[in-house]
């Protein structure tokens, strides 16, 4: 007998066609979705405006799972790393980065990650699968069930573990269920899909929805991208360039562009005017971001000056460019450091 689906796997339009194979009204696969999310319903037994007879019908027919929070740790400046447990023993983190007003849910969309960044923690413990639907939203409504934080999320970014764009399908479906009015209704202004440079996907998300991009650039050559970023040899700058330009982006909305500063290797003002003259007419703000280091990493963090002088250069050519601070360091949950390892949590942390 085949495995019974998980209902947090499937869109409104999958189940209705589930709701449909029951001989069920269609309108009753809403009702089970805002019981799923805008009311968190974690069985079928607490959709009290279904029948006795039909929740019994439906459970039968399938099943409500989501990820287990395993760990919560904080950091000195207020962020928050998650410990997620998989049903087949897989570990992933997403991150809680507080704003002014809000905060902004980082997630994660493979367990590890296979584009093998030098600079990348996660990409140093390399690939195990990709994430189900279910355990991308499950991030989402685990963190709104049990940390207080959770319910003030405003954005979220798909920047944890994992090339989103190299799950594509199941990261576009977690998206459509997140921004469903039937889903956890946000707004896809508030939704930022970050990657490494999958220039056929990139093409393909400009095409099924709408959100924002970020893409991770941190080189002006090719020379220097292929040897932090082993995608580039497959998709080279001109490419993914190419994609940007291409990529469509409504209203006064911008393309983002993150370049992680690595001591020596890509941080002097030579390199700021590289990438100044190679953004040219694309329409775009840069986040700099200065290393985050990890054990046994070969880079470090530029000196602060030196971050300075590359982001006036940027500036003096009338480009956005922001410093983004980097959350969460003293846990290991800032940008590029996610493992999804406990190991190094101190026993005193909540586990679920």
């Amino acid at each position: 007998m085949a495995d019974k689906p998980n209902l947090r796997d499937l869109s409104l339009e999958e189940i209705e066609i589930l709701i449909d194979g029951l001989g069920k009204e269609q309108y009753r696969a809403r009702q089970i979705m805002k019981w799923l999310y805008a009311n968190g319903a974690t069985s079928f037994f607490e959709m009290t405006n279904l029948s006795r007879d039909f929740r019994d019908q439906i459970a039968a027919s399938a099943t409500i799972k989501e990820p287990a929070i395993r760990h919560i740790q904080a950091s000195r400046d207020g962020t928050k790393k998650v410990l997620f447990g998989l049903a087949d023993g897989q570990a992933i983190e997403s991150v809680l980065i507080p704003g002014r007003n809000h905060w902004t849910a980082c997630l994660s969309t493979q367990a590890g990650c296979a584009m093998g960044c030098r600079f990348c923690f996660t990409g140093s413990q390399g690939f195990k699968r990709n994430l189900l639907p279910s355990e991308i939203t499950g991030q989402m409504t685990m963190l709104r069930r049990h940390i207080p934080e959770g319910r003030l999320v405003k954005n979220i970014v798909f920047m944890g573990m994992g090339e989103p764009l190299a799950n594509y399908d199941n990261t576009i479906k977690a998206v459509q269920i997140l921004t469903s009015d039937y889903g956890l209704g946000f707004s896809n202004r508030k939704i930022t899909i970050s990657t490494c440079g999958v220039v056929p996907m990139i093409t393909q998300l400009g095409r099924d929805i709408c959100v924002n991009l970020a893409v991770s650039l941190n080189a002006t050559n090719d020379e220097t991208r292929n040897e932090l970023m082993p995608i580039n040899r497959t998709y080279p700058l001109a490419e993914l360039l190419a994609a940007c330009r291409k990529y469509p982006m409504p209203g006064r909305r911008m393309l983002t562009f993150e370049y992680i500063l690595l001591a020596g290797v890509n941080d002097s003002p030579k390199d700021a005017k590289a990438l100044a003259n190679l953004l040219r007419g694309i329409r775009c703000k840069l986040n700099l971001i200065a290393f985050n280091e990890f054990p046994g990493s070969p880079y470090r963090t530029p000196k602060p000056e030196r971050i300075s002088a590359f982001q006036q250069v940027l500036l003096d050519h009338h480009y956005t460019a922001i410093l983004r601070a980097s959350h969460g360091r003293d846990i290991l949950a800032a940008c590029g450091q996610l493992t999804g390892r406990g190991e190094h949590l101190a026993p005193a942390q909540g586990i679920f």
